[in-house]
C-alpha cells in the first residue's frame, strides 16, 4: 500500500527531503547544503543545477537510509524558498542565468523609480506586496535587460520563468509541467490576489511577456508524475506551496486569527485572516495562505530577512562559534546583553520597516562585552524583530495574539523561544514535530491522493511539545524593547541609494 508522503524542502541554503507516515510522523529525513554566491555586496545567487541536483541527492538518500520503496509514496509535496527566481530554456531546460536569491538587493533601484511614479500603489492594492526589491518580477526584469537576448526569446515562447517549485517540478517531470500554486504565484508582485491572476497592467509596465509565466493550479492536486528514471517508478507529484505558507498549514493554522513564526535563515510570521485578505498596511503583507478546491485562505505576512543567518554569520563571519548550535549555549553564560543591541540588516530591513538601505550595526558596546553578548543579543535581536511585525499585525487586522506558534530549525533553541516569550509577552508554543515547513507539503500532497480526507483530521495529529510563557515583567521587557527601536533606527537609511 502506498502509505508514505515523500516532502520535497527546498531551502536557501539547503535541500532537505523528509518522509512522512499516515500519522504525520517522520519516517526517513536527508539534507545536501549547496552554495551560496555573491557577485557583488548586497547581491545573492545560487546555480539552478545545484539546487536540483541537491534536492535530488536529497530524497534518494531519504528513500535509501529509511529503507522506503518509491513504490510505497503515494505522492511527492514540494515545498521552496520564495521569490528567488529562475529563468530558463523551454527546450532544453538549461538555465540562461544563477537564480536571483530573495535576499538579493540588486533591483533596488528599479524599484526607487516605480515608487517614484507611484506605481507601489497599484501594486500593493493589487499583489498586497510591498514594493521591494524581495520580490521576484523585478527579478524578472532585471534578467531580460540583462541576459543578452532574453527578452525577445522570452516574447518567443521560448523562455520559461519560475520560482523554485516551479523549477523542481519541472525537473521532476522532465520539463512536461510549467505550474506554480496560488501561495508562490502571491509573493511574485505579478498575480492579482483579488482576482487571482496573472496582472496585465503590470505586466506592461515591467515590461515581462506572458509567455514566460506557469500556470497557476490549487496547492493540493496532481499535477503530473515524476520521470521513471529518477526513482525507478513513476509518483504523483501533489502539493505545492511556498515555505511560510507551508508551514502555516503544517502547523494546523486553519482558522482566523491562528498564527506561527517560521525561525530559519529568516524569519516568517503569518497569521490567517480567513477566506479574504485582510488590507495591507503597518508594513505587513497581504497574501494568499493556500490555495485548495473549495477557494483560496488569506494571511498577514511579516518577513524578516534575517534570523538563523544571524547565527551563521557570528559563525562564518565573526568565527566565535563552532557551529550554530553553540549559539545557545554561549548566550546562556550571561544573564543578560548587558545593553548590546545587534540589528542584522545585512540585506536591508523587511517587514514592518521596508528599508532597502539598512545596513547591520552592533551598538552599546562596553570593554566588558564579550562573544557570548553578543551570541546573546543575536537572539534577542530575532525576538525583537518578530515583535515588530506582530505589533504591526494586530493593529492592521484587528486582531489580539493569544499565542504563537514556533517551528523551523531555530526553534529548537529553548533559549531563543524563551527569549520570545519575554519580548513578546505571550505564550511562545512549540509542536511536537518542528519541521511544519515540511508536514505542510506533505498534507497538502496526501489531500490530494486521498491518504488524509480533511483538515479536521489533519488539525487532529498537531499535538505541543512545549510551552514558554513570560517571566520577564512589563516594565523589563518594554524597556529591552525601547532599547531595541532606537538601535534600529540607527541602522536605517545606512547606504546611499545607487543610481539604476
Amino acid at each position: 500500500m502506498n502509505s508514505y508522503i515523500l516532502a520535497l524542502d527546498q531551502g536557501t541554503s539547503s535541500s532537505r527531503a523528509l518522509i512522512f507516515d499516515a500519522e504525520g510522523g517522520i519516517r526517513g529525513f536527508a539534507q545536501r547544503e549547496f552554495r551560496q554566491i555573491y557577485p557583488r555586496p548586497g547581491w545573492v545567487e545560487h546555480d539552478p543545477e545545484e539546487i536540483w541536483d541537491s534536492q535530488r541527492e536529497a530524497a534518494l538518500q531519504a528513500l535509501h537510509e529509511s529503507g522506503t520503496s518509491p513504490r510505497e509514496i503515494a505522492a511527492i509535496g514540494i515545498t521552496n524558498q520564495r521569490e528567488t527566481t529562475i529563468l530558463w530554456e523551454r527546450e532544453t531546460g538549461r538555465p540562461i542565468h544563477n537564480a536571483i536569491v530573495w535576499q538579493c538587493r540588486r533591483t533596488a533601484p528599479l524599484c526607487e523609480e516605480l515608487r517614484a511614479e507611484g506605481f507601489d500603489r497599484v501594486l500593493l492594492e493589487r499583489t498586497g506586496l510591498v514594493l521591494d526589491a524581495y520580490f521576484s518580477g523585478t527579478k524578472i526584469r532585471w534578467l531580460l535587460d540583462h541576459v543578452p537576448g532574453a527578452r525577445e526569446r522570452a516574447r518567443r515562447g521560448q523562455l520559461c520563468f519560475g520560482t523554485v517549485d516551479t523549477w523542481l517540478i519541472w525537473k521532476l517531470t522532465g520539463g512536461r509541467v510549467h505550474v506554480t500554486d496560488p501561495s508562490n504565484a502571491s509573493r511574485t508582485l505579478l498575480y492579482n490576489i483579488h482576482t487571482r491572476a496573472w496582472d496585465e497592467e503590470i505586466l506592461r509596465r515591467l515590461d515581462l511577456p506572458c509567455e514566460l509565466l506557469p500556470q497557476v493550479r490549487a496547492s493540493s492536486e496532481v499535477y503530473g508524475e515524476t520521470e521513471r528514471a529518477i526513482f525507478g517508478v513513476p509518483i504523483p507529484i501533489a502539493g505545492d506551496a511556498g515555505d511560510q505558507q507551508a508551514a502555516l498549514f503544517g502547523q494546523a493554522c486553519f482558522h482566523p486569527g491562528m498564527a506561527k513564526s517560521t525561525y530559519g535563515t529568516g524569519c516568517f510570521v503569518l497569521l490567517n485572516t480567513g477566506a479574504a485578505p485582510a488590507p495591507p498596511k503597518q508594513g505587513v503583507l497581504a497574501t494568499i495562505a493556500i490555495g485548495l478546491r473549495d477557494g483560496v485562505r488569506y494571511a498577514l505576512e511579516g518577513s524578516i530577512f534575517i534570523a538563523g543567518a544571524a547565527v551563521q554569520w557570528l559563525r562564518d563571519g565573526l568565527g566565535i562559534l563552532r557551529s550554530a548550535e553553540e549559539v545557545e549555549e554561549l548566550a546562556r553564560t550571561v544573564r543578560s546583553s548587558e545593553g548590546v543591541y545587534l540589528v542584522p540588516a545585512f540585506v536591508g530591513l523587511g517587514a514592518p520597516h521596508w528599508d532597502m538601505y539598512a545596513r547591520g550595526l552592533i551598538i552599546g558596546i562596553t570593554r566588558s562585552t564579550s562573544r557570548a553578548h553578543l551570541a546573546r543579543a543575536t537572539l534577542e535581536a530575532i525576538a525583537f524583530q518578530v515583535r515588530d511585525v506582530i505589533e504591526a499585525m494586530e493593529a492592521a487586522s484587528g486582531i489580539t495574539l493569544a499565542e504563537l506558534r514556533a517551528d523551523g530549525g531555530a526553534a529548537r533553541n529553548d533559549l531563543l523561544l524563551q527569549i520570545q516569550a519575554d519580548v513578546l509577552g505571550r505564550p511562545v508554543v512549540r509542536p511536537a514535530i518542528t519541521e511544519t515547513t515540511a508536514l505542510g507539503a506533505a498534507y497538502l500532497a496526501g489531500l490530494a491522493v486521498g491518504l488524509w480526507k480533511s483538515t479536521d483530521e489533519i488539525a487532529r495529529h498537531w499535538r505541543v511539545e512545549r510551552r514558554f510563557t513570560p517571566e520577564l515583567t512589563t516594565a523589563e521587557r518594554e524597556a529591552l524593547y525601547r532599547g531595541w527601536k532606537r538601535a534600529v533606527e540607527r541602522a536605517r537609511r545606512w547606504v546611499e541609494p545607487e543610481a539604476r
